[in-house]
């Protein structure tokens, strides 16, 4: 049996270093974005260290991996800021209507395909960030296909429960790839 330390130790990091920096009281947009940062960086912390593993699958004949969960977390951070709350007419960057599991379906080993899924990542998190920076409140709203009208606040509130649904896979297909488990 793994001992408790053992499991924070491995994605504590480094003395002192902790995942969940931000803020643990004040208004809600400042600790919204607290706790989104915190999960998007615990995704970076599952995936350290790891190149082609990446890619490696969990059990077949699923196609669940990490390299899969870094794309379809662009595509949801891409659908969720770009497409739905500012309009913007742009595909997902891995998933189509023809290809709706292509986010993971497409993850192959190759410092390519890492280098190209953590690039969207990072640029869909940036802009993301960026739009809810400059948005006047959380109420701000777009319309998605599926649910009607929906807010700012409530896309948010979404992104962090999908983080932290995908986390809880993450940690899993960690432990299968090096032994490496952690809370």
């Amino acid at each position: 049996m793994t001992s408790p330390t053992r499991r924070a130790g491995i994605w504590a990091g480094e003395a002192g270093e902790r995942r969940f920096k931000g803020p643990v009281t004040g208004d809600e947009r400042t600790l919204l974005l607290s706790v989104l940062a915190g999960q998007r960086a615990t995704l970076e912390l599952k995936c350290a260290g790891l190149g082609a593993e990446l890619a490696r699958r969990s059990v077949e004949p699923s196609s669940l991996s990490l390299l899969g969960l870094v794309r379809h977390l662009a595509d949801v951070e891409r659908r969720w800021f770009r497409q739905v709350l500012d309009g913007q007419e742009v595909p997902a960057r891995f998933s189509s209507g023809a290809d709706p599991d292509g986010d993971f379906d497409g993850a192959v080993a190759g410092p390519a395909a890492v280098e190209e899924a953590w690039r969207a990542w990072r640029e869909e998190v940036a802009f993301a960030e960026d739009f809810t920076a400059r948005a006047p409140d959380l109420d701000v709203e777009g319309r998605d296909g599926w649910l009607g009208v929906v807010s700012l606040r409530w896309v948010l509130l979404h992104m962090v429960e999908e983080y932290a649904r995908h986390n809880g896979h993450a940690d899993l297909l960690r432990e299968r790839i090096d032994g490496a488990v952690g809370v």
